[in-house]
């Protein structure tokens, strides 16, 4: 495909284009060879592509061109994106029922479906059509899933969930299981914990990707509710009885605790903890590893353990990387001055 089609495909800039370059493919940016396009992303990337034998890169807003040609849009993540898509298909699954699949006689599959080996769908299910299901997975009595659904191998949808159309599952995703519900009971001769049943569900909106062993857990009264368009990274956590509204991320190894009320538009980056019964507002951004331990309001960013206002966390970090010269200076300026002889 000639360069400038591309850049036409995917809604970017054209620099420093001859009429002649075709791309045929996207490669790593110290990787790339003649007819490979390379996404350029950081300080490092750029130094590569001087070198690189790319035929062209894609670059952010705020980086310098290169001496060869540059496709460059808004959001070059998003460029990026639309350029992988040109030149990397995703696999097609054939319709059809795999022999060892087990398929409850009261489930009712839509058209279309592709049901791989050992797939095992409970009584009382229902799935809208073009659905794709890998090896293992597992869906629960009484779910009921829409349109175009995917589920790798070994996600999960447990009892009574509701998942809407265009829902993604990676691999080991669960939908539907238990919370961490334990209440202590000290009615015997020792204490024990006793398990608080979860009877409530899991609802899923359109277009929702929940990724590898990522878990949402079920309500124990209600429901523990995902809105449209909202993308849960590897190991995430929602715990029973949140909510999380559109177009929101929640990024790896976040956890959110139970009944966490978290907004629309809503940023939460890596490893970051939002405390029980907490409300984020819309637009708020949490940066990594930050510990939410009080409600945020709308468009804030917030970041540090605990959260604080992420201008503030970073005065308070160059601060205490300060800490020891500032003690040392204390102790000395406190410490008793020798008086001279015969003074």
């Amino acid at each position: 495909m000639r360069l400038s089609e591309l850049a036409s495909k995917v809604g970017a800039r054209l620099e420093n284009c001859p009429e002649h370059v075709e791309i045929s493919g996207v490669a790593p940016i110290e990787q790339a060879g003649a007819g490979q396009i390379a996404f350029v992303v950081s300080a490092r990337d750029f130094a590569a592509a001087k070198r690189t034998r790319a035929s062209a890169v894609i670059l952010p807003n705020n980086f310098a061109s290169l001496p060869l040609p540059v496709l460059r849009g808004d959001v070059s993540y998003l460029i990026f994106a639309r350029v992988v898509d040109q030149f990397c298909a995703p696999p097609q699954y054939e319709p059809g029922i795999h022999a060892t699949a087990v398929i409850h006689e009261t489930a009712k599959i839509g058209p279309r479906a592709s049901i791989g080996a050992y797939v095992v769908i409970d009584r009382d299910v229902e799935i809208g059509a073009d659905a794709v299901l890998l090896p293992h997975v597992v869906i629960y009595r009484g779910a009921r899933i829409g349109r175009s659904f995917f589920a790798h191998a070994h996600a999960v949808v447990r009892e009574s969930c509701r998942l809407g159309d265009n829902v993604i599952l990676q691999n080991g995703a669960v939908i539907g299981a238990d919370g961490f519900g334990f209440a202590k009971d000290s009615g015997d001769a020792h204490e024990t914990w006793k398990k608080v049943a979860h009877p409530g569900s899991v609802v899923l909106g359109d277009n929702v990707e929940v990724q590898a062993n990522a878990c949402i857990d079920r309500a124990i009264v209600g429901e523990t509710r995902i809105g449209r368009d909202v993308k849960i990274g590897s190991l995430a956590l929602v715990a029973h009885g949140s909510s999380v509204d559109e177009r929101t991320i929640v990024s790896p190894q976040v956890g959110l605790a139970g009944a966490t009320r978290v907004g629309k538009d809503v940023t939460l980056l890596g490893q970051a903890a939002i405390g029980d019964c907490l409300t984020i507002g819309d637009g708020v951004v949490v940066r990594g590893k930050g510990a939410v331990i009080k409600d945020v309001g709308a468009g804030q960013e917030v970041s540090g353990i605990p959260a604080m206002d992420h201008k503030r966390w970073l005065r308070s970090v160059a601060v205490f990387k300060r800490l020891p010269a500032l003690v040392r200076a204390m102790r000395t300026s406190a410490a008793p001055r020798k008086r001279r002889p015969g003074k």
